[in-house]
């Protein structure tokens, strides 16, 4: 705790009953610490009230069963162990035991926090796990295979030359100056050595040998492997105009790209974002929150018409405005001359640092090379593996069947990424596990966050409960008078409940 920050709630350690809870949830303190008492059917619990991941309040959150969920962005963790059962949280939480006497709650002494198990062979093989990709996917998928108790050897290769991050942050808290950069690494480097992972950044991958379950690196090494996951994500759409490989030109996608973006933004008093995505928008807020002028130029009538709806685009743009982006929408550009940039329209913006945000597309070349079934992205099963036996993927590159949508989907989202690479994991370890998590991603635009759950490629109606403009709604996407996804602003825990009916109702 923090000097200036006093417990909250009641002692829990002199007792409590249950007439103190409020749906199931009574916050408290034991000593300076706070605790979170939770009622799951007969049974009560008590844990640590701040998810691990962006601290997101669980008191607030939904239990189901003998976990709890946390409202902001979805992450799971066992009332029991405290254990992070789904990301995008990573680390345990405090538990504390529990004790009653009749009617009174008492809570005791903290549990000692489970020490990572340390592998030991089970078998004689598998032995060699090769995870081509440093993102999300791929790092889960490292991570749980050591936490599901695989002593054998791991290889991470990575094109990037970063140790894997938290993603989301480079266009939003990270590139707006309210995060130091030492937030971003999802571990240190120490993780990876005790661990046991052989981590290869700025390393290349030129081929997948299936028939001799080899994968040859860009250096001409060859790697043998038992399992493979391939996991290479996505890559930024490049502008294809005159004037946009000039260097004052960026795409987002690497702590690299948000760093040069940062330091050009250093000295910029203008700036132009090319299209007008999640991610371009998140840029524009960002940047605005460094006191430029930012434009954005986009062929769309609305910011994210597509994903969210016109009422919701027509919110988002009004957001934007209000907080000083200029936007040009049913326009593009056509060329960029210097800081010059020239619009179909006829219009000209002079800015010293542009952005282009117009969308990623999969990184198949391995995958096609290696001649694994693809359509619009890696085919895979219900358990993530690919058209050949003994390879998976996971992440932005995978297309599955979806049981919600009742579709075969691809998506782009760093939850969804996260969760495929541990269900990819655990069936490579041979556990058959299906990979049924609903999608699920969030938005930050400013102080408003757009939390959206399910998956919705096209939609005959959305049914809107309560104000947008108020910033406090759900709306529902509907197709066939079937709901594919909610969307909700500062509705989380109808957000969440929505996931779970989804997740019920599968099939």
């Amino acid at each position: 705790m923090t000097e200036d920050k006093k417990p909250s709630g009641p002692d829990l350690s002199r007792g409590v009953t249950l007439a103190a809870f409020k749906d199931g949830k009574l916050l408290g303190h034991v000593g300076e610490e706070d605790v979170l008492l939770v009622q799951a059917g007969s049974e009560i619990f008590a844990i640590e009230p701040a998810c691990s991941h962006y601290h997101g309040p669980l008191a607030e959150g939904l239990v189901v069963g003998d976990t709890i969920r946390c409202p902001w962005h979805h992450a799971c963790f066992s009332l029991r162990s405290g254990e992070a059962t789904r990301p995008p949280a990573l680390n345990a939480l405090a538990v504390w035991e529990v004790s009653r006497d009749q009617d009174k709650i008492v809570v005791q002494r903290k549990r000692e926090m489970p020490k990572p198990s340390v592998p030991h062979r089970t078998a004689p093989t598998p032995e060699k796990f090769v995870i081509i990709g440093g993102g999300a996917a791929g790092f889960a998928a490292a991570e749980t295979l050591r936490r599901e108790g695989f002593a054998g050897a791991i290889t991470m290769l990575s094109n990037d030359s970063a140790m894997p991050v938290d993603r989301p942050n480079l266009s939003k808290d990270y590139l707006a100056g309210n995060a130091p950069e030492d937030w971003l690494l999802l571990r240190g480097e120490d993780y990876y050595r005790d661990a046991g992972i052989d981590l290869r950044l700025n390393t290349n991958v030129a081929a997948i040998e299936a028939k001799t379950r080899s994968v040859t690196l860009g250096n001409g090494d060859r790697l043998p492997f038992d399992r493979l996951l391939l996991a290479t994500g996505a890559e930024p759409v490049r502008l294809q105009i005159p004037g946009a490989d000039q260097p004052h030109v960026y795409t987002l996608r690497s702590v690299a790209d948000s760093r040069a973006i940062i330091k050009a933004a250093g000295s910029a008093k203008r700036a132009l974002v090319i299209g007008a995505s999640f991610i371009g928008l998140e840029v524009a807020a960002s940047l605005r929150a460094r006191k430029i002028e930012v434009h954005v130029v986009a062929p769309d009538e609305r910011p994210m018409q597509k994903v969210l709806g016109p009422e919701m685009g027509d919110f988002v743009r009004a957001l934007h405005e209000e907080n000083g982006v200029n936007f040009h929408l049913e326009d593009t550009v056509e060329k960029l001359d210097g800081t010059r940039a020239t619009l179909k329209s006829g219009g000209v913006i002079e800015a010293e640092l542009v952005v282009v945000g117009i969308g990623v597309k999969p990184r198949l070349a391995l995958a096609e090379q290696a001649g694994l079934a693809a359509d619009r992205g890696v085919s895979v099963s219900e358990y993530l593996e690919t058209s050949i036996a003994g390879i998976f993927a996971a992440g932005d590159i995978a297309r599955w069947p979806d049981p919600h949508s009742r579709q075969t989907i691809r998506v782009e989202h760093w939850v969804v990424a996260e969760r495929q690479g541990q269900t990819a994991a655990r069936n490579m370890l041979g556990k058959r596990e299906r990979f049924e998590a609903v999608p699920f991603f969030w938005s930050q635009h400013y102080d408003v966050p757009i939390n959206y759950v399910g998956h919705a490629e096209s939609f005959d109606d959305i049914a809107i409960d309560g104000s947008i403009s108020g910033k406090d709604c759900l709306l529902k996407y509907r197709k066939g008078g079937r709901v594919l996804a909610v969307a909700s602003i500062y509705r989380d825990l109808d957000n969440l409940k929505a996931e779970l009916e989804m997740e019920r109702r599968r099939g």
